[in-house]
């Protein structure tokens, strides 16, 4: 198998592996309810609206990387989520260790990385774009 073929292979898994399991999160809170997600961001001082940005980085943006439609924007997208996340959710968490001892944000982070790592490289060949 060719490297290209090989690279291409690669950034498709990436993306599904990213849009599957971002997506699952983003049904979880449509399901649920936003409402939580909004208090949670007013308690923060900022404004309730912004929790709606939730839909963006957890639904819309991971159907766009498994489609491999705009997956670069999709990626930049769930990169801010997780980095909203991080910020309001897991701060007293990143220098602490679970209990298998394992870093305790090591999933936000996984999905952090792998969304930038999308966003730089592109959707590959098997995409809606194509590229």
């Amino acid at each position: 198998m060719d490297s290209s073929v090989q690279q291409d292979l690669a950034k498709l898994f990436l993306r599904i592996v990213l849009g599957a399991l971002i997506l699952l999160h983003g049904v979880a809170k449509l399901r649920g309810g936003i409402a939580g997600i909004e208090g949670m961001v007013q308690a923060h001082g900022l404004p309730g609206w912004l929790a709606y940005g939730v839909v963006i980085g957890e639904v819309i943006a991971p159907l766009m990387l498994l489609a491999g439609y705009h997956a670069r924007i999709g990626g930049v997208a769930i990169a801010i989520n997780m980095l909203v996340a991080i910020a309001l959710v897991h701060m007293g968490e990143l220098g602490r260790f679970n209990g298998q001892g394992g870093w305790a944000i090591e999933l936000q982070a996984m999905f952090l990385v792998t969304a930038v790592a999308i966003a730089l490289l592109g959707p590959g060949k098997y995409s809606a774009n194509g590229r």
